[in-house]
């Protein structure tokens, strides 16, 4: 069985299709999902799907690439971790590819974001899940000065250099990969994903974004991780039953899950 770490099951792509959606993730043998939370106002929805579905959790907490949105205290994700279905705080983190035109100053609000996230994961004993583009090293800094090691998590959608998926790892962190892995011009990220340790690695959709080779274009979706790990096993070389089981055990180390309960 496979387990789509990562979608956005609550976008607008999915409202009229969700019954079919979840018929997919079945017939692909994709066991469970979870639900990233981006932004404070569709938080609630988000929730109630892990509330409805067994088989989907939920994360807490707002984009780094949402400006215009109610920004997230940390008594507030603290306080909405508590649920038994909200399984880790973000996603979070800092993306400087869209704000390459402004100032470094003008960021610190999602650096400020980003240091609230961390310091909720802590307290709620829950782990991060990291988003990182254009900003590696502020991200690992951010990371580091905070003390994300005490908590650890994922570092999703991972597209950054071998030596950044290492850095994460010494913090106690997963990398996980998703559709992207699958494209042609992915070299790097291919030879990256062959060296890391099979432990630590996750799966993902991030749909409805980024569908993978051969669905590249179209509305991605969970079923369509279980095509991400036919592609990661083999670049490795393993059989496709390594994979799914080794991922699946990871997604429970990663969010503390105990498989006897659910």
């Amino acid at each position: 069985m496979f387990i789509d770490s990562h979608c956005h099951l609550d976008f607008p792509e999915f409202q009229e299709r969700l019954p079919e959606i979840l018929a997919n993730m079945v017939d692909a043998k994709v066991s469970h999902a979870l639900c990233i939370s981006v932004d404070l106002p569709d938080f609630p929805r988000v929730k109630k799907l892990a509330e409805t579905y067994p088989h989907l959790f939920a994360s807490v907490g707002v984009h780094p690439d949402y400006e215009d949105t109610p920004e997230p205290s940390l008594e507030f994700l603290v306080d909405a971790a508590k649920h038994p279905k909200i399984i880790a705080i973000g996603e979070t983190g800092l993306d400087y590819y869209r704000s390459a035109d402004r100032s470094y100053e003008s960021m610190e609000w999602q650096r400020d974001r980003f240091r609230t996230h961390i310091r909720a994961a802590i307290a709620a004993k829950k782990p991060l899940i990291i988003h990182t583009r254009s900003a590696s090293s502020d991200t690992l800094k951010i990371m580091r000065e905070e003390g994300a090691q005490q908590i650890g998590g994922v570092m999703h959608c991972f597209t950054e250099s071998y030596e950044v998926a290492t850095a994460a790892l010494d913090l106690g962190f997963y990398i996980s990969f998703s559709g992207i892995v699958s494209f042609k011009n992915a070299k790097e990220l291919q030879e990256t994903c062959k060296r890391l340790p099979l432990e630590k690695i996750l799966i993902e959709t991030d749909s409805p974004y980024l569908a993978p080779v051969p669905h590249r274009g179209k509305t991605n979706e969970p079923a369509w991780v279980a095509h991400v790990g036919r592609c990661i096993a083999d670049l490795r070389g393993i059989s496709i039953e390594q994979l799914a089981n080794q991922t699946t055990e990871n997604f429970f180390q990663c969010f503390q899950i105990n498989r006897s309960v659910i």
